[in-house]
């Protein structure tokens, strides 16, 4: 049983940490409901409808994963931020889990079965006693998520012993699924690629794949943070930002204000917003564009005035709302370093005044973005360069390696490359220690 808290802790990782226990409810709440009976109900929820109703469904096509180049998302981001290897490398699939939500990519990405996973939940309440022993606080809070993340180790493991992929390439490295894929990716000896996705914490795993492509110096000096780094590094900027390179803002006028809103806002907040920007600057039209994991219903914020509308993240990528916006306000959001790499302008502005999380990707205390501490400051900041929106493209230098270099808009290309190295090299070393008859 110490074997199953070692392997646990370590894919529960992130969810586990004293640092993410003193985060605000907020933000704990996109993860794991706040109210005790929420996460009772979830976890009988999740028994219904995933551990019993994967029972009857058929979704693995062994074909498209034997021998393949797994592509493994566990989100609509993922599957951006992976996409373009499907496009140039013939092997590579998309892949998740069965019953996994990733957006507008439902069609596309091959499935894993997890029907077996059911078979794994004797070690659940094992597991509980012994996280409760270990780490009271966060295993009170965060049941659930032990809960969820129950079997999927042991099915990926029997999984990968089938249909023996070349390599696994992920875009995530904390959420528990990951996690369990990569642990047993390392247990069987099959090599990983991590592609940064979105902006990263030093509160993250340390990282433990072949080869990490991360998006910067910011990135590997937070994950340096984090711990021990295994395996090659190189910076290859955004790559899923390539295409949109040639959209980056030249204009000077504000015309548009975008609001980018998380799983953490007070949807009461942005609403005041709203109202104070469109009463302030009635020529300026206002996009709101929810998380794509948001499920609250931001529609009647339209009715407020013509003036507004929605982006919804279902149909439109976070790159082709920025395209249309001059200034793009958020809290805590990696869409920060999105935006300035459209030059962009973007403000940080708190939205939850009840739970504030302050500047948690630090693009404050480095400069990326302004922020302002009111209603009334953020207004004059945006009456102050209604005119003349500042360019802001540099300051993303830190965060993307490629920014005013001679691979600025092929990032794509030069993560391939390293890539195709990657594997190549393995597949030399392979056949030079395979036995001869």
């Amino acid at each position: 049983m110490k074997q199953w808290f070692r392997l646990y802790s370590n894919i529960l990782y992130l969810y586990f940490t004293e640092s993410f226990y003193r985060l605000p409810e907020s933000a704990k709440n996109a993860v794991s409901p706040t109210q005790g009976w929420m996460r009772l109900l979830k976890i009988a929820g999740y028994s219904v409808v995933r551990l019993m109703g994967n029972l009857f469904k058929s979704v693995e096509k062994p074909g498209q994963l034997e021998g393949k180049i797994w592509l493994y998302a566990v989100s609509q981001n993922n599957c951006d931020s992976l996409n373009f290897i499907a496009d140039a490398i013939p092997e590579a699939v998309l892949v998740a889990g069965q019953s996994k939500a990733v957006g507008r990519y439902e069609t596309l990405v091959e499935r894993i079965s997890l029907r077996r996973k059911i078979l794994y939940y004797y070690k659940f309440l094992p597991l509980l006693l012994l996280f409760l022993l270990r780490k009271p606080k966060s295993t009170l809070r965060f049941f659930d998520v032990l809960y969820d993340a129950i079997g999927f180790y042991e099915v990926y493991l029997q999984k990968l012993q089938q249909y023996k992929p070349q390599c696994i390439i992920f875009a995530n490295d904390h959420t528990p699924d990951a996690r369990a894929m990569l642990l047993a990716a390392k247990k069987l000896g099959i090599k990983t690629v991590y592609i940064q996705h979105a902006s990263v914490s030093p509160h993250f795993p340390p990282l433990q794949f072949d080869l990490n492509l991360l998006e910067g110096q910011d990135s590997w000096d937070k994950y340096k943070q984090c711990g021990p780094i295994s395996g090659q590094v190189e910076l290859v900027g955004m790559p899923k930002s390539d295409a949109y390179v040639l959209y980056r803002s030249r204009k000077k006028l504000i015309s548009t204000i975008g609001l980018g809103c998380n799983l953490m806002d007070d949807i009461s907040e942005v609403e005041q917003l709203v109202k104070s920007v469109i009463r302030r600057f009635q020529q300026v039209q206002v996009v709101v564009r929810p998380h794509p994991r948001d499920t609250r219903n931001f529609d009647f914020l339209q009715q407020l005035s013509p003036q507004v509308s929605l982006s919804a993240a279902s149909t439109e990528t976070t790159f082709d709302y920025l395209k249309r916006i001059d200034v793009q306000i958020s809290a805590n959001s990696g869409i920060h370093l999105e935006a300035v790499l459209l030059n962009v302008w973007s403000v940080f502005f708190n939205l939850n005044q009840k739970e504030q999380l302050h500047d948690y990707y630090g693009f404050i205390k480095t400069g990326l973005v302004e922020a302002a501490a009111s209603t009334e400051e953020l207004l004059q900041l945006l009456q102050q360069n209604l005119q003349n929106k500042p360019d802001v493209l540099l300051r993303a230098k830190y965060y993307n390696a490629t920014v005013a270099t001679a691979f600025d808009g092929k990032s794509s290309e030069l993560a391939l490359q390293l890539i195709k190295d990657f594997l190549r090299q393995e597949q030399q070393l392979q056949h030079r220690t395979e036995p001869i008859d």
